[in-house]
């Protein structure tokens, strides 16, 4: 027996606005950072070592230090929890944090206090893995149906997906499922790449990534656009020519435009073939993503990475206001509230295609991607995940990609598990690195 023991919140960033690393149209000048919480215990995992759970959310700089005060408040709570107890239902975990009714008062379900508890969960979750000795995605895939639906928060969603509906979903993916964990371990997951995309990237800059990653497989490409119509048509006309005619070209502007700037903005790159437009206006406004839907198709609309919770999700899918879903699995309330949204996807058929662009995202995103491959839609057909090429120097077993896909790794746990050197030169703000800057 294994008890939670004491808890730890650090918050660490990264300087990637030197460099211009993950700056679009909204926010230029982003440093990528990570709320990192540590869940001790008295145990052992699987394989002998101190069982330690460890979980992130991401923010971009400013403000980290908020959302590490608030996972504080809901990791001090699984101080005292029999871990064997806490990995058997994974589910009451979840809905017992989610019950703290003065911590709900400050969402309820979204902002910092939904990516606190989704960095929170996500430790819960990396030492579920751990505890097994096996990743999170292939845990919650070798469930049965039934223990699966009691993962997934569905509340609120019965008047479209009731609990029986969830489980005709995952009773139709069972047959097939050592297949489809076989081909995953054969060739991966597909992906696409943001990492020549970011707005600050000199065209040259842009160019050279964009050969560097077909080196690596890569064949999808994703740019940032919305700072000014006539950069955005230079650009895309660049990596047009650059991957050629035929391969998945993306945009995303991170919000930029109200909805009659977006429709006339994106008919003025048709000619560029694209796949889709991502975030296009405000992240809460269903009904403007509709209007935008209907009015530059056959290009589709991609959002969900600033959807607050799964009842978005649920009133975007009804509304038939997105062709693609892309969860975010640092603002969702970790794996019970992602389990939900794929669910909702398949329900409603939409392809799930992640967003992963901040720190350890993409150690996180392929778990549910895999996951939704193996023991949700049955099918990666129309789905591909975002892979950017950095930060994952500095976690312990970092994803891995090959010939453009995630690749099955093996590792116990949720990948999240960030190296002692990360933390002691970037934690803000007495790590080396700011403490030299200061």
């Amino acid at each position: 027996m294994a008890i939670i023991t004491s808890a730890q919140t650090i918050d660490i960033r990264f300087p990637t606005s030197l460099d211009a690393d993950g700056s679009d149209a909204m926010n230029p000048d982003a440093d990528y950072s990570a709320a990192y919480v540590v869940l001790h215990t008295d145990g052992t995992d699987a394989t002998g070592h101190p069982l330690i759970g460890y979980g992130i959310t991401f923010t971009i700089g400013r403000g980290n230090d908020i959302v590490c005060m608030a996972a504080a408040e809901f990791a001090n709570r699984l101080i005292g929890r029999d871990v064997d107890e806490m990995a058997a239902d994974m589910g009451s975990c979840y809905l017992s944090l989610c019950a703290d009714s003065q911590m709900r008062w400050l969402g309820p379900e979204k902002g910092v206090v939904h990516l606190a508890l989704s960095a929170v969960m996500n430790a819960a979750w990396d030492m579920a893995g751990r505890l097994a000795g096996t990743p999170v995605w292939r845990l919650l895939a070798e469930m049965t149906p039934e223990q699966l639906v009691d993962v997934a928060d569905l509340r609120y969603l019965g008047d479209v997906l009731t609990r029986e509906r969830a489980l005709e979903i995952l009773r139709k993916a069972e047959p097939g499922k050592r297949e489809r964990i076989a081909d995953l371990e054969a060739g991966g997951y597909p992906a696409y790449t943001t990492a020549a995309g970011w707005l600050g990237y000199s065209d040259a800059k842009m160019l050279r990534i964009i050969s560097e990653q077909e080196e690596l497989g890569f064949t999808a490409v994703k740019l940032k656009v919305g700072a000014n119509l006539d950069d955005d048509i230079r650009r895309c006309r660049k990596a047009r020519e650059a991957i050629g005619p035929d391969r998945p070209l993306m945009i995303d502007a991170n919000q930029m435009w109200d909805v009659p700037t977006a429709i006339e903005w994106v008919n003025a790159l048709k000619e560029f073939n694209l796949r889709w437009i991502e975030e296009p206006t405000s992240p809460d406004d269903i009904l403007g993503h509709r209007k935008i839907r209907e009015g530059i198709a056959p290009i589709g609309v991609a959002t969900g990475e600033h959807c607050h919770n799964r009842v978005m999700f649920k009133q975007f899918l009804e509304a038939g206001a997105m062709d693609y879903c892309q969860i975010d699995a640092g603002r969702l309330a970790s794996l019970n509230e992602i389990l939900a949204v794929l669910l909702l996807a398949a329900h409603f058929e939409v392809p799930v295609c992640p967003h992963a662009g901040g720190v350890g995202l993409c150690e996180m995103v392929h778990h549910a991607s895999m996951l939704d491959y193996v023991a949700v839609s049955g099918s990666h057909e129309g789905r591909i995940t975002e892979y950017v090429d950095n930060l994952h120097e500095h976690f312990v077993n970092p994803v891995r990609v090959a010939n453009g896909c995630y690749q099955v790794t093996g590792d116990p746990g949720y990948n999240t598990e960030m190296t002692q050197a990360a933390v002691d030169e970037f934690s803000f703000p007495d790590g080396s690195y700011w403490a030299s800057v200061r």
